[in-house]
């Protein structure tokens, strides 16, 4: 069965340059030409999306909005923005929002191809429901329950992204572990990242602020000049 994808984009030229190389690579494709009709097709309860492509500057709602909307009902479709070069803003915004991953325009379209498919990949791994009694994870004042992908802080639920419940459970499968910036966009992004970006840096400061809100102390610790660790201070 086709994977489904919501293109949300104004440009014309992007538009068809994506809608074409993703017919051509096997998806089914929707698009929405503004941000009004994005979110009405994203929130529509008769239809299903395998994940979402979405431009952050577009008539009507921006794509922000839309995402935020998205997630208010919808934590587990994966969500990919395509920003302006140069709109780092605009990028910091966007995961805070909820979105799971980001491509800068111009872009090369066998990239957006591998992104998209790395997001579905984990996507679908965590619809898949082990047999065994469910997995908990315990740290400090954290559970985690890798069965029904749920946090709780100090038995407060934590609202997560599907990107910042895997950063989560990679540190809480291994506390006291140093972690680098190199191995977590491995284990959480699946694929090779430029070493620069700080996709990495960004959703430790949304997974610390989420749990620190519940109540909980300073658990993600930065090691300087090395990466992060779970413990306790």
């Amino acid at each position: 069965m086709k994977k489904k994808i919501l293109l949300v984009e104004d440009d014309p030229k992007v538009c068809d340059f994506v809608n074409q190389g993703l017919i051509e690579a096997g998806f089914e494709v929707s698009i929405a030409f503004n941000g009004d009709q994005g979110v009405k097709m994203a929130t529509a309860k008769d239809l299903h999306f395998d994940l979402l492509i979405l431009d952050i500057m577009l008539p009507g709602k921006n794509g922000i909005e839309i995402c935020t909307q998205v997630r208010e009902t919808n934590a587990k479709t994966p969500i990919l923005f395509l920003t302006a070069i140069g709109s780092s803003e605009n990028i910091v915004l966007g995961l805070n929002s909820g979105g799971d991953d980001y491509l800068t325009k111009p872009f090369k379209f066998i990239e957006l191809i591998a992104r998209i498919n790395s997001l579905l990949r984990r996507s679908s791994n965590s619809n898949i429901q082990p047999e065994e009694n469910p997995n908990v994870y315990r740290f400090s004042c954290l559970e985690l329950n890798n069965t029904t992908k749920t946090l709780k802080a100090n038995q407060q639920p934590v609202k997560l992204t599907y990107t910042e419940y895997k950063l989560i459970l990679v540190f809480i499968q291994s506390p006291n572990k140093v972690f680098s910036q190199s191995e977590l966009l491995e284990k959480v992004w699946g694929m090779d990242y430029d070493i620069g970006t700080n996709v990495v840096n960004v959703y430790i400061n949304y997974l610390r602020k989420k749990i620190e809100k519940a109540g909980s102390p300073r658990l993600i610790q930065t090691v300087i000049g090395l990466g992060y660790v779970l413990k306790e201070e």
